[in-house]
């Protein structure tokens, strides 16, 4: 089998720097998923060079005939909804020698899977196919599961004017490719990074002195970026109003509480319930009128979706 090079690849690699170069067709897809090609290339490599740990794919080299081509399918072994088909094309085309992998998918990334449905065919050097093998099904199952679980989530309130989205809690590294996968689902982003939207939380308030003098500190250092007030009690949500918050998240209300709280605001803010939400009672959360239901599982607690690999025999 190829080697790896000094990256822990045997794929293409820009020679002026450390960030492997993908094929034309792969980043098209990549950014077409509003994926940027560079940091998702970077990402998979470093996966690869983590499962090499600077050596061979021992097994593969000794079990595979040097030169050898075959063709493989990527296949859902359980229904569910597909997400990160191009992330597992970056592993294996990064990890075949001169990027020789040729990916066709069989599926697109949003779309309801079967179990026994294939997904993905790639064909090239098996080396290349089998050392990718578990960093592409690694990322694959895990976006998958935090698609399929969106989705669970996104159907339960379907029919309300409520949207589900997800929080920071995230793996780290990830942050980027989870947040796409919510998208898949059916969900939508909340703040992508601390610098790009406000939430004054409990530990704000409580550093400022005031819901109203957090919020007239934060107005003061960001002016253009939306502020999101977290309210414990409906007194808190009125004084959030007051203040003009743009958005308001209900930490842990009841119900019946929700339902004051977008009675109360009257479209003034949009409302988002958070805290202890469970899917059993997505549909009631969602019915008392609020815009968005956050729930930090879709990305911290998502089963995996499994997937595997079934390499086609030659001949």
């Amino acid at each position: 089998m190829a080697r790896p090079n000094d990256q822990g690849i045997a794929g293409g690699r820009d020679s002026d720097g450390p960030v492997p170069v993908l094929n034309e067709e792969i980043a098209m897809r990549l950014r077409a998923a509003g994926l940027d090609p560079d940091a998702v290339s970077a990402l998979v490599a470093a996966a690869i060079a983590e499962d090499l740990a600077g050596g061979d794919d021992v097994t593969t080299a000794a079990t595979v005939p040097v030169g050898a081509g075959g063709r493989a399918g990527v296949v859902a072994r359980a229904a569910g909804v597909v997400a990160g088909l191009p992330v597992a094309e970056t592993a294996f085309w990064l990890a075949s020698a001169d990027g020789a992998a040729e990916c066709t998918p069989r599926a697109a990334d949003g779309d309801r899977v079967a179990a026994g449905q294939s997904v993905l065919t790639v064909t090239g050097p098996v080396s290349g196919l089998l050392t990718a093998e578990r960093t592409a099904l690694n990322l694959l199952c895990h976006l998958s599961g935090v698609a399929t679980l969106t989705r669970q989530w996104a159907d339960a309130v379907a029919g309300t004017r409520a949207r589900v989205r997800d929080t920071r809690k995230t793996t780290p590294g990830l942050r980027t490719l989870e947040k796409y996968a919510v998208r898949c689902g059916g969900g939508v982003n909340h703040r992508m990074s601390l610098s790009d939207a406000t939430l004054i939380k409990d530990n704000h308030v409580a550093a400022a002195g005031s819901v109203s003098a957090a919020f007239a500190a934060v107005r003061a250092r960001a002016p253009g970026l939306p502020v999101e007030v977290e309210c414990d009690t409906l007194d808190q949500v009125a004084e959030a109003l007051a203040a003009g918050a743009d958005l308001i998240l209900l930490d842990n209300f009841a119900i019946v509480d929700m339902a004051a709280a977008v009675r109360l605001a009257a479209g003034r803010a949009l409302l988002e319930a958070s805290g202890g939400l469970m899917l059993s009672r997505a549909s009631a959360v969602a019915a008392t009128g609020v815009d968005y239901l956050s729930v930090g599982a879709l990305t911290h607690s998502a089963p995996a979706l499994d997937f595997g690999l079934d390499l086609v025999p030659p001949g």
